[in-house]
C-alpha cells in the first residue's frame, strides 16, 4: 500500500527560484526511504510538501489518498518532521511539557495527554529525564526529545532532516537506533541525507536529487557506484570493494 503519492509537483518560491520541477513519487506503507544529494538538490523542500509546510506551486501530494494542501492539520498529525536543529522544535519548560506541547494543542484532555507523554518518553529512553530542563540535555537527548514530541502525535510517517547534523559519534548511535527501532514497530521512516555512511546498511530505498528533480531511484546497493556523481560521499567499506555495515554492529 502506497502511503504517500506525489504527482506532478512543482515549487517555486516568491522571488521565482526553482525549487522542485516536475516530481513523480510513491512511497509504501512502512518502508525506510533515504533522499540523498548535495546541499540545494531539494531534499527538504519537498520533505515539507510531505505534511504541508511547503504547498506545491503546481501538482498534488496525497497522503492515505487524502490530498495533504486540502488536509493540513490532519496531514501534520500523521506526517512528524524532525529538524536538523533541535534546539528550534524545543517550547517546554521541562522535558515532560515539551512533549506534551503537540498533544495539548489537539485539545485532548489531561488524561490522554499524560498517556501520549509517558509513552513517548519511554519509547525514546527520556522518561527518567521527564522533569529536567531540555537545555541541560545532550545533543543526542534533545534530538531524542524532539523525535518524542512528534511520537506523542502518533503520526504514521517520521521524517528525519539530516538527522545527525552536529552530533557527536555516541549521539549519533543513539538516533540511529531510535530511527531503526521505530522502523521495526510500523513506522514508515523517510531521511534526508548527504552523508549515507550511517543510514545505508538499513535503507529499504534510495533517492538521488539533483537541481530540484529526482535522478536515481533505486534499491541501495544499485546505486553505491552514482553518489559521487551526484556530489554524494560513498560509503568507506563499498569505496573498497566491502559490504557495508551498520554503525551499531
Amino acid at each position: 500500500m502506497n502511503i504517500i503519492e506525489i504527482e506532478n509537483l512543482s515549487h517555486r518560491f516568491a522571488d521565482g527560484t526553482v525549487g522542485l520541477e516536475n516530481i513523480n513519487l510513491s512511497i509504501l506503507k512502512g518502508t525506510f526511504v533515504v533522499i540523498a544529494g548535495r546541499n540545494g538538490s531539494g531534499k527538504t523542500t519537498l520533505l515539507k510538501h510531505l505534511n504541508g509546510l511547503l504547498l506545491p506551486t503546481k501538482g498534488v501530494v496525497t497522503l492515505f489518498g487524502r490530498s495533504v494542501a486540502k488536509n493540513l492539520t490532519w496531514s501534520r498529525q500523521m506526517v512528524g518532521m524532525v529538524f536538523q536543529d533541535a534546539d528550534s522544535q524545543i517550547v517546554g519548560e521541562t522535558v515532560s511539557d515539551d512533549v506534551a506541547f503537540g498533544p495539548e494543542n489537539l485539545c485532548l484532555d489531561r488524561t490522554e495527554v499524560n498517556r501520549r507523554v509517558s509513552l513517548a518518553l519511554e519509547t525514546v529512553g527520556l522518561h527518567h529525564h521527564k522533569d529536567q530542563k531540555p537545555h541541560l540535555l545532550s545533543g543526542g537527548e534533545k534530538r531524542r526529545l524532539a523525535i518524542a514530541g512528534i511520537l506523542a502525535m502518533e503520526p504514521k510517517v517520521l521524517i528525519f532532516d539530516e538527522p545527525f547534523s552536529s552530533l557527536d559519534y555516541p549521539g549519533v548511535k543513539e538516533v540511529l537506533a531510535q530511527m531503526i527501532s521505530l522502523h521495526q514497530v510500523g513506522h514508515t521512516i523517510i531521511v534526508a541525507a548527504h552523508d549515507l555512511e550511517k543510514l545505508i546498511a538499513h535503507t529499504d530505498r534510495l533517492v538521488i536529487m539533483e537541481k530540484g528533480g529526482i535522478v536515481r531511484d533505486d534499491l541501495p546497493s544499485h546505486l553505491l557506484g552514482d553518489l559521487e556523481v551526484f556530489g554524494i560521499r560513498e560509503p568507506c567499506a563499498s569505496r573498497l570493494g566491502m559490504e557495508v555495515h551498520s554503525w551499531l554492529n
